[in-house]
């Protein structure tokens, strides 16, 4: 792991806003795992997505309705890493250890490896956000140019109109290629990470050719070759915009700030660089949080990704009070479009030498 550092002699943001949370979960005796309103969550998504599945199969709708079923069945494999996945994978959706490792593994049978994901997003994202050189997520070059510390090149001028066609392949890129690659040079950008034991191999392969079975191999027997790559082909475009704009708008827009790693220091404590790298949106709309898992509380996610998102909301106004009182800016957009229009307005600005 690189030994880019953060201020660890002195935390008071972080200090006082820890004990007033935990506070908040100790004086009302709730846990911080999501409880029954998050395995109601977990049925719902996954009840859907089984049903969306067996509707594009078995009854075989024609014209636009299929269009339409191979869209909302992206919604549904999005949302269900958003609420199940997401909290699973970091310890969030329940006190039990095994609980979160089985709804962590629901990205296996999405294409996808909750082994490899987790060094990626817990490990080194959530570590370093927003840190260029480390946090793999603002790294997309050459293709895009995310922020000011990365090479500018003449064909970033035009990265706020392609961006979305790019956004679109997130989700074939992630299973089909940046998985293996991640997997056979056991790197995540430029940080090496140990080697995966036995069980992580077999959970590897036992998700990558599953999926191919069942997204794959199981609908050209069904209904025919040619429908089902143009069906696969309109889901995985439907989810990788999904996935890269709900993930993009928390930290790629006008406001928030970014570290390089050639600094090897930063003198702020690791929570306020959370606070300057991550923004909120729409967080006063209860459908977003539904539909998002709480993504459209970033900010509260990253300083306390053990805690449910189900939470988010009634810590948010500790985080919003804490930072008052300490002076830290908290970014937060209305609502959603609201923020996606700034991601594409920050993108043509880094578009420009």
């Amino acid at each position: 792991m690189s030994k880019f550092v953060y201020n660890q002699e002195s935390h008071p943001f972080f200090d006082r806003l820890q004990q007033k949370v935990y506070a908040y979960f100790d004086d009302n005796k709730i846990e911080m795992t999501g409880g029954p309103k998050i395995w109601l969550k977990a049925l719902i998504y996954i009840a859907l997505a089984i049903l969306n599945y067996w509707l594009m199969l078995w009854v075989v709708p024609i014209g636009w309705w299929s269009v339409l079923l191979c869209i909302t069945m992206g919604g549904m494999l999005a949302a269900i890493g958003f609420n199940v996945m997401h909290d699973g994978a970091h310890g969030a959706f329940s006190k039990h250890e095994w609980v979160n490792n089985i709804m962590g593994f629901s990205l296996n049978f999405m294409g996808g490896d909750v082994n490899l994901w987790k060094i990626k997003h817990n490990l080194i994202h959530h570590s370093f956000t927003n840190v260029e050189g480390l946090d793999d997520d603002i790294d997309v070059e050459p293709y895009l140019r995310t922020n000011p510390h990365q090479e500018y090149k003449k064909m970033h001028r035009f990265q706020h109109l392609y961006v979305t066609f790019f956004y679109a392949l997130t989700y074939l890129n992630w299973i089909f290629f940046a998985d293996f690659e991640k997997y056979f040079t056991r790197k995540v950008g430029d940080v090496t990470f140990k080697k995966l034991s036995t069980k992580a191999h077999i959970s590897f392969w036992f998700g990558k050719v599953g999926f191919i079975f069942l997204a794959l191999v199981l609908p050209m027997i069904v209904v025919g070759v040619w429908k089902t790559l143009v069906g696969f082909i309109i889901a995985t475009f439907a989810c990788g915009i999904l996935l890269a704009l709900v993930f993009q708008v928390a930290h790629v827009v006008k406001e928030t700030s970014f570290l390089s790693a050639d600094e090897k220091r930063t003198d702020m404590e690791w929570a306020v660089t959370q606070l300057h790298g991550t923004a909120n949106f729409s967080t006063k709309n209860p459908i977003m949080l539904f539909l998002t898992g709480g993504l459209n509380h970033q900010i509260e996610h990253h300083l306390f990704p053990r805690i449910s998102h189900i939470h988010y909301p009634q810590i948010s106004k500790i985080v919003k009070e804490t930072c008052a009182e300490f002076g830290v800016q908290y970014h937060e957009y209305k609502s959603f479009l609201s923020a996606v229009a700034s991601h594409y307005g920050h993108l043509r600005r880094m578009g420009v030498a």
